[in-house]
C-alpha cells in the first residue's frame, strides 16, 4: 500500500508542477510539440522544458518522436489526455469554496478539441442527443452503442465493430471542465470529429484548440442529432 502511495504522490509531483502542468495543457490540441514549442508556452528556456519533458517522458506520460533532427512529445494515450482535461474542472472557486458559474460560451468553451476529440458546448451537446436519440447510453462510466446507434454511425461513416479491436477505449465519458458534464471520448469520439472535420462540418482554428463550426456543420448536426447550435 505504502508502494501505492509513494507512486501517486510521485506522478501527482510531476503534474502538479507550474511549467510541466502549463505544457501538458497545451497538449491537449492532440498534436506534436517540440521542446522549443512548448517552452515558450510555459515561460522558460528550452533546455528547462527538455528536462521536466524527460521526466515525463520517463514516467510514460508522454512520448517522443524523432523526425530529422527534432523530438517530438505527444500525450502517451489518451488516458493521460482524459486526467489533463479532467483536472480542470477542480479549479474554478470563488474565496467561499464554491464552484463560480459556468463560463461565458465563447471561443474553445463554445468548440475545441479535447485531444483527439469534440468538447465544450458543441462536444457535450452532441453526447446528450446521441444519448436522447438512442444511439448511446451511459453506463458506468463508459457509453454502450445500442443496435440503432451502431446503424447510424454506419451511416455517419464510422464501423463500430473496427473501432472496438484497436487498442483503446472505445467509447468513455470526459468530465468536461467549462460544461461540467461529460462528454464522448474514445474511439468513437474521435473518429467522429475526424469526420466532421473532413467533411467541413468544423475547422481547427490555427494555434488554438478551438473550433470553429461552419454553417454547413451547423445545418448537418440539426438534420442529424436534432441538435441546435
Amino acid at each position: 500500500m505504502e508502494d501505492l502511495e509513494n507512486q501517486f504522490s510521485q506522478i501527482a509531483a510531476l503534474i502538479g508542477d507550474k511549467a510541466r502542468s502549463v505544457m501538458l495543457w497545451n497538449l491537449l490540441d492532440g498534436r506534436a510539440y517540440t521542446a522549443t514549442e512548448l517552452s515558450v508556452c510555459a515561460g522558460i528556456s528550452p533546455q528547462s522544458a527538455s528536462n521536466h519533458l524527460a521526466k515525463l517522458v520517463e514516467a510514460d506520460i508522454l512520448s517522443i518522436s524523432k523526425q530529422g533532427r527534432h523530438r517530438y512529445y505527444t500525450f502517451k494515450n489518451d488516458a493521460v489526455a482524459q486526467v489533463v482535461e479532467s483536472m480542470a474542472s477542480l479549479l474554478p472557486l470563488n474565496g467561499e469554496g464554491k464552484m463560480i458559474s459556468k463560463p461565458v460560451l465563447s471561443g474553445i468553451t463554445y468548440a475545441r478539441t479535447c485531444y483527439d476529440h469534440a468538447a465544450g458546448r458543441l462536444g457535450v451537446g452532441i453526447t446528450e442527443s446521441l444519448i436522447a436519440n438512442g444511439m448511446l447510453e451511459a453506463s458506468d462510466k463508459i457509453y454502450e452503442l445500442t443496435e440503432k446507434g451502431s446503424e447510424w454511425f454506419s451511416t455517419f461513416g464510422i464501423n463500430a465493430e473496427d473501432l472496438k479491436q484497436q487498442k483503446r477505449s472505445f467509447a468513455h465519458q470526459c468530465l468536461d471542465w467549462s460544461e461540467r458534464k461529460p462528454h464522448l471520448a474514445g474511439a468513437l469520439g474521435a473518429s467522429m470529429l475526424n469526420i466532421m472535420l473532413q467533411n467541413d462540418w468544423v475547422r481547427k482554428k490555427q494555434n488554438t484548440r478551438e473550433l470553429l463550426i461552419t454553417p454547413k456543420g451547423k445545418l448537418k448536426l440539426n438534420d442529424l442529432l436534432k441538435l441546435e447550435i
